[in-house]
């Protein structure tokens, strides 16, 4: 057994990274879900660290199972969003200390992975989005598009009246043959909305429509299913294991959605995968920016049975979302051919940028000074103004 005996959290508002030292030097890192990030790193040091400090660094789903319990009264986003920094960062000292991808360590291996260009706006016409998707997929070989539609959960409203009934044939016809076209409702649209809307895909050669209605009425989103042959597609949001069982049992989607990091870590989405794919479902996760959680997702899609078709890959740059510029040393996202490459690299096979943990807040706790009753007084150290 090698215990942690560090945990530091690097951060601003946007992302949040996680460092885990075990007491023969072995490291990992690994990041919490992205947004509100300074929020998640309180709750990663109030309710994740006192459970942490001092436990086998090696059995990852026990450690997350034990602070579920241990944490038990305050289930809810932000524990799992905390729970995805540990997760993440264990699993990569794993993978340093096999010298193995974590690809490898959970069935899967290193290569490439098909995906699709996810396209992230509203506030773009149909044919400056239909140019830009065409743009992407012949200038980086990708065989599938996805673009969004609605309003974000809009109540039937639309960014602007008529977007939705333009932007669906419109880019539709401009991806032409040969390219999977995938649509986004983000919860926009009631029942009669949603399939009146969803029979319009269907006739546009659309093959998956993602959170058609609200995502927490897991009951609306079934009759959507039931009522459509296109594939109805969900689960981005959530992170309760009971509501993934009944998500699962009532058939509510057709393709199950995990987001590694909302989810809290990789040891929990396989859970998810499992269910699922006991199901019959396929499991296509949600990873929509080019922080850690999309290099978590590649390493889960090599590994998973039912893996869907492809990978979400974001073709947002640094305009759309600033944060994500310079995480990395070195870009893990290189496209060819419509695939990016899980490298044989061991860990997640990424390393931070210097000059970002420079900018950010760190805070360290280590198990040599920790005790809960100087918790208190420990967070604060090493924390930037």
């Amino acid at each position: 057994m090698s215990r942690i005996v560090r945990l530091e959290t690097f951060h601003n508002e946007f992302v949040c990274f996680v460092r885990a030292t075990a007491e023969d030097g072995a490291f990992g890192w690994g990041q919490t879900s992205t947004y509100n990030a300074d929020i998640t790193a309180q709750v990663f040091h109030r309710q994740i660290v006192p459970w942490a400090l001092g436990a086998d660094a090696s059995d990852i789903g026990g450690l997350v199972r034990l602070i579920e319990r241990r944490e038990h009264k305050f289930p809810g986003s932000y524990r799992a969003r905390a729970l995805a920094g540990l997760d993440t960062a264990l699993w990569d000292m794993a993978g340093r200390r096999a010298g193995k991808p974590v690809a490898s360590l959970i069935g899967g291996a290193p290569g490439p992975v098909r995906a699709y260009a996810s396209s992230m706006k509203r506030d773009i016409s149909a044919h400056d989005e239909a140019e830009r998707l065409v743009r992407f997929c012949a200038e980086q070989g990708f065989t599938a598009a996805k673009w969004r539609i609605g309003a974000e959960c809009g109540e039937d409203t639309d960014e602007w009246p008529g977007r939705t009934e333009e932007i669906i044939p419109v880019v539709s016809r401009a991806l032409g043959d040969g390219i999977d076209k995938l649509v986004d409702a983000n919860s926009g649209f009631s029942v009669a909305r949603a399939i009146t809307v969803g029979r319009m895909l269907e006739d546009n050669g659309i093959g998956h429509y993602e959170e058609p209605v609200p995502y927490w009425d897991l009951d609306a989103t079934r009759e959507v299913t039931l009522a459509l042959e296109i594939d109805v597609t969900g689960g981005e949001q959530d992170w309760d294991m009971a509501t993934w069982k009944r998500m699962i049992d009532m058939r509510a989607v057709d393709v199950v959605q995990p987001d590694v990091m909302y989810m809290g870590g990789l040891s929990r989405t396989l859970e998810v995968a499992r269910m699922a794919q006991a199901a019959g479902l396929p499991c296509t996760p949600h990873a929509a920016n080019l922080s850690l959680v999309t290099m978590c997702t590649m390493h889960l899609l090599t590994a998973i049975p039912n893996a869907g078709k492809y990978l979400e890959l974001s073709i947002e740059g640094d305009d759309y979302y600033p944060w994500q510029r310079d995480l990395f040393v070195a870009t893990p996202y290189a496209v060819a051919e419509g695939h990016v490459t899980v490298s044989d690299l061991p860990g997640w096979g990424v390393e931070i940028s210097p000059a970002w943990l420079d900018r950010s807040v760190h805070t360290e706790a280590a198990v040599e000074s920790f005790s809960p009753s100087a918790y208190g007084a420990l967070y604060h150290k090493g924390g930037k103004p």
